[in-house]
């Protein structure tokens, strides 16, 4: 795509004059463009089609792509105002499809321009991040409605986050401007930073598979909720894309749990290893994943080794990709590699979490400050034992 657009427009590469470099900006803003055009367009194609095939009828097409659009926005830190109250909660699994767009749209323009650093690399990031910042405006301006008042505020502030973050990653990565970061960072920065990766990896894997447990054991829930709201097998295919996209969200929750502070639907509805109480939710089919009784479910007690199993990974990440030192010292950087695993937890179960109205359904998703710190803890110990005997092994 990004090859396409810099043969199109910007002719004076073929010029060995001509710096490409010069129109990195101009390429950049023209990647970041298309990434929300081709992103609005498969969201509101997707949205149309389950409409479409709803032989009641469904939401017309204008209102198919609002929804679209405004999905757009809550998967970038958005929010939308409904007559419930704001609704505030990213579908983390589309802010991952968004963010992989935007890293791709950096890369290639690092590639096409060959990018290397200094003033060119800072000037397509800003033109990228403002290009995606100012389109994620008109969106919002385009979809706000009187029952579905955009947070336009939030939304810019959410998509400039996040193209930052995407676009810097990507830019920095095929520059070399990443590693040569890392490779001046003093101590093991590298194997660090690869340990709390390959441990956040685990968990959220080991998350997402408490949640399929859930989900298995109760299926007559899940199509008893499906059936209440009624519709026809389209609107059955939208729910499960919606569930689809709230997987990540979910595996937030999971962690929450196997950490022990749980998490929360609302202010009537908590779930963790020290006690469960349900209150009214949502009508979604993947809540069906909650627990059915008061009592806590065997798989909350056995998804406690959750933090452990990803501690373990990330010290034996640790202690293979060491370059120096014996287990005593490797133990002592497994420690500060849980710290760090924790951190990263932290950080995804608040970004995982939000609010689905006014009152009662306020607060979702698991509490990030004492996740982090739980599973700062329990994996900081596993990940010491698990890198000092991995170090012991190489050097034996």
């Amino acid at each position: 795509m990004v090859s396409l657009l810099a043969r199109l427009s910007l002719p004076g590469q073929r010029d060995p004059g001509t710096r490409p470099s010069r129109h990195a900006p101009v390429l950049a803003a023209a990647a970041a463009a298309a990434v929300t055009v081709l992103g609005l367009l498969g969201v509101g194609l997707a949205s149309v089609v389950v409409q479409t095939l709803d032989p009641a009828g469904g939401l017309p097409v204008a209102d198919s792509g609002r929804l679209a659009g405004q999905l757009w926005l809550l998967a970038q830190g958005g929010g939308v105002t409904l007559g419930s109250g704001p609704l505030v909660l990213a579908p983390l699994l589309l802010t991952m499809a968004v963010a992989w767009g935007l890293s791709s749209a950096g890369r290639g323009v690092v590639r096409a321009c060959d990018l290397t650093g200094g003033r060119p690399l800072a000037a397509a990031l800003a033109a990228a991040v403002g290009t995606h910042t100012l389109l994620s405006v008109l969106v919002g301006l385009l979809v706000d409605t009187q029952g579905a008042q955009v947070d336009l505020l939030r939304s810019a502030i959410g998509s400039a986050v996040l193209a930052l973050f995407a676009v810097g990653w990507g830019t920095a990565r095929d520059s070399g401007l990443l590693d040569d970061a890392l490779d001046a960072a003093p101590g093991p920065v590298r194997p660090l930073l690869r340990a709390a990766a390959a441990g956040l990896l685990t968990a959220v894997s080991l998350g997402l598979l408490v949640v399929a447990v859930a989900l298995a054991a109760d299926t007559g829930g899940y199509a008893a909720l499906s059936r209440s709201l009624g519709g026809s097998g389209a609107g059955a295919v939208g729910l499960l894309v919606l569930g689809v996209l709230l997987l990540p969200n979910a595996a937030a929750a999971a962690i929450g749990v196997a950490a022990g502070p749980g998490f929360a639907v609302g202010s009537g509805t908590l779930v963790s290893v020290h006690g469960v109480t349900l209150g009214a939710v949502p009508a979604l089919p993947l809540l069906a994943a909650l627990p059915d009784t008061q009592a806590v479910p065997l798989l909350a007690f056995a998804s406690q080794v959750v933090p452990a199993l990803a501690g373990l990974v990330a010290g034996t990440t640790l202690g293979r990709r060491l370059g120096h030192g014996g287990s005593v010292v490797a133990g002592s950087w497994g420690v500060l590699a849980g710290l760090l695993l924790g951190l990263a937890c932290g950080l995804f179960a608040w970004v995982a979490g939000g609010s689905l109205g006014d009152g009662a359904l306020a607060d979702v998703g698991a509490p990030p400050v004492a996740t982090g710190l739980a599973v700062a803890l329990q994996a900081g110990v596993a990940a010491a034992v698990a890198a000092a005997v991995t170090r012991w092994r190489s050097l034996a």
